[in-house]
């Protein structure tokens, strides 16, 4: 049973954060082999109506460049409606907005999170598509453009573009693990994505067709996740852009970044709560093994794998088993270590970045634990104290 444990343990981490994604790989080759003889042709063009809704929260500091950025993207004006949303701001971000004519201010005084801000916003939203960005983060000017030819295809029900972390000359250890997570979750999107839909899409920027958005309630901790599930449980398929680019600063420090993924975890598991449809394998077939596959293992069994495994290999090699097993215990031993090392040194704001998989991947799994208990007990509100980041140089 111990060595079952083991291997069990192993191998669904293992296959959590690497086998899932040369399974699909093998799958997409597979499917384009057989259906060569009818390769896709170059998307075409579409240029639709479109509002874009951005809510902010205390952005004083960086809101003038998001305006800028929102009006010099690279699509008709005269299609193009913009919405801020700025509720509960107290240093002048309402202000500030309110200088540009173009943007349509929406604020309250009174500050319900971001999930409410946008239905809001999206009550008076006429247009048949709506994009959400987050205030702290810039486009690329050809964003929506890319974003858009996707609707030619009637089953597409939304697009999410590609999340990037600004490399800073002289940015601080946090940028490290953060921007290689990414890099490595963007290669997962786009798998997904060919392959059949995204699970999940980006908060910084993502669209919808709008028809398809439904309030999912009251108290929704990570709604990017939750309002793109809902287009999939519907019937229609998210794409990945990576030509539509929102590039944001990294978490101001470890701290920082350890409260924003504390939040996700705890969102995780609300989200799976309420979207019990994603666990239907007979109504929904692929996307159940992309979600199961893709989110369900890293929020809930895999951090309870590296608990068994660690262990179940400890018992191992003290009951002298030998070979394999002490091997892999002294692979442990290091791997800890180098996780060790790396948090010393991302307290230290020493950027060495040999160290930080390892310790990424660890800080990844310890959050999890607290969000889960965050969750489990109700202390993580849906409107919560945003993660400082750095500023954009």
């Amino acid at each position: 049973m111990i060595k079952f444990l083991f291997f069990f343990s192993f191998f669904l981490i293992l296959y959590s954060y690497a086998g899932y994604g040369i399974l699909l790989y093998v799958l997409l080759r597979l499917k384009k082999w057989f259906s060569r003889s009818a390769q896709p042709g170059p998307i075409p063009a579409l240029e639709p109506d479109v509002t874009l809704i951005v809510p902010a929260f205390n952005e004083a500091g960086f809101i003038r460049e998001k305006i800028r950025n929102c009006l010099e993207l690279d699509y008709p004006a005269d299609k193009l409606r913009l919405i801020f949303i700025s509720d509960g701001s107290n240093d002048g971000t309402a202000d500030i907005i309110r200088e540009e004519n173009r943007i349509i201010l929406m604020h309250e005084q009174v500050r319900l999170g971001k999930l409410n801000a946008m239905n809001r916003a999206m009550k008076t939203v006429t247009t048949p598509f709506v994009v959400f960005s987050d205030a702290n983060t810039l486009l690329n000017p050809e964003a929506l453009k890319r974003m858009m030819r996707h609707y030619t295809d009637p089953r597409i029900g939304g697009v999410t573009g590609e999340k990037r972390i600004l490399a800073e000359s002289k940015g601080r250890a946090s940028i490290a693990g953060e921007g290689i997570y990414w890099k490595y979750e963007s290669w997962l999107k786009r798998l997904d994505s060919d392959w059949n839909t995204v699970i999940g899409a980006a908060g910084e920027l993502f669209s919808l067709r709008t028809i398809l958005y439904k309030d999912p309630g009251q108290g929704i901790i990570i709604e990017d996740f939750v309002l793109s599930m809902q287009v999939c449980l519907q019937g229609f398929l998210i794409r990945y852009e990576p030509g539509a680019v929102a590039t944001e600063s990294a978490s101001l420090s470890i701290k920082e970044e350890q409260k924003r993924k504390i939040r996700i975890a705890a969102g995780a598991f609300q989200a799976m709560s309420l979207l019990s449809g994603l666990f239907n394998v007979f109504r929904y077939p692929a996307l159940s093994f992309q979600f199961i596959s893709h989110r369900m293992l890293r929020w809930t069994f895999c951090p309870l794998c590296l608990v068994v495994l660690a262990v179940t290999n400890t018992i191992l090699f003290w009951q002298g088993a030998g070979g394999l097993y002490t091997v892999f215990f002294l692979a442990q031993i290091v791997f800890y270590a180098v996780a060790l090392l790396g948090w010393i040194f991302a307290n230290r704001n020493v950027r060495i970045r040999a160290f930080y998989l390892p310790y990424y991947f660890l800080f990844m799994n310890l959050s999890v634990f607290t969000g889960f208990f965050r969750w489990l007990s109700g202390k993580q509100p849906a409107v919560w104290e945003k993660a400082r980041r750095h500023t954009f140089t």
